[in-house]
């Protein structure tokens, strides 16, 4: 196998979540976190998933991993039940969760330590690939201790893209970061994504942010959570989260999202 094939982009990446319902046993009695979700999400897509705290965006997000099992209802990835992690759905979280005792290189070359068909020299090589893409070949021997909180996120996007996922899910990656790191983030992964054409599942808090980053931004409504409205993102790319383009559609989604929950009682 040569660098070129395994930097192809993957094969057909389409979600179909189909009337999923999760409920959770706690100390104080069940708790219905999702009420009959349905998404279909398109091969390539950008979806931003949008609500309150508690609304089932991060539930939905490992059932689609494969880290939860729905309680009802179902979710397919490229026609196939998913029925538990896969290297084919890699899952990026609010921190980096990178191995400190490892270098940057050395947190890359992990998630490709048992992909089949790809030798030592392969699997440097497309490490040493992803690096640069996020920007980080010149620290590929950097500790984690020595990188700030951005490079570090860098360094578990390169991670979770090294093993050429068919689908990327990113729960927050950003909401630690400053502003300033933010912004610099939102160009890079916009950058990356229409490169390597990956399917994308993004949870967020920010309206901004899932506008500037997604085709479609998706409102959920509190507890439990349920789909309530979709808004498609017609912008061209890259976007600038500060544009005045940008804010309109932020205000528009953040409009309805508090419609949403101030009515969600009644519906």
């Amino acid at each position: 196998m040569t660098l070129a094939t395994e930097l192809q982009a993957p094969p057909s990446a389409r979600l179909a979540i189909e009337k999923v319902s999760k409920w959770f046993e706690t100390s104080r009695g069940p708790v219905h976190a999702i009420d009959n979700v349905s998404l279909q999400v398109a091969e390539g897509e950008f979806v931003c998933l949008v609500g309150p705290s508690g609304c089932g965006k991060s539930t939905l997000l490992n059932m689609i991993a494969g880290l939860e099992m729905p309680g009802q209802g179902g979710v397919s990835a490229a026609g196939q039940p998913v029925k538990g992690p896969s290297r084919e759905r890699m899952m990026m979280f609010q921190e980096s969760a990178l191995f400190p005792w490892l270098d940057a290189f050395g947190n890359v070359m992990f998630s490709l330590k048992r992909k089949p068909g790809l030798t030592d020299k392969e699997r440097r090589d497309v490490a040493d690939y992803y690096l640069k893409l996020v920007g980080l070949e010149k620290f590929r021997h950097a500790n984690i201790h020595e990188l700030s909180g951005g490079m570090k996120q860098r360094v578990a996007l390169a991670r979770a893209l090294a093993p050429n996922p068919r689908v990327l899910l990113m729960d927050e990656p950003f909401a630690a970061l400053d502003a300033m790191t933010r912004e610099q983030l939102y160009g890079d992964l916009q950058r990356i994504w229409e490169q390597r054409h990956v399917t994308i599942v993004f949870v967020t808090h920010n309206v901004r942010e899932a506008v500037c980053l997604g085709d479609r931004v998706v409102l959920f409504s509190p507890h439990p959570g349920r789909i309530r409205e979709e808004f498609k993102v017609v912008l061209p790319r890259p976007r600038d989260i500060n544009s005045v383009e940008v804010a309109g559609y932020a205000t528009r989604i953040t409009r309805a999202l508090k419609d949403h929950m101030e009515h969600g009682a009644g519906i």
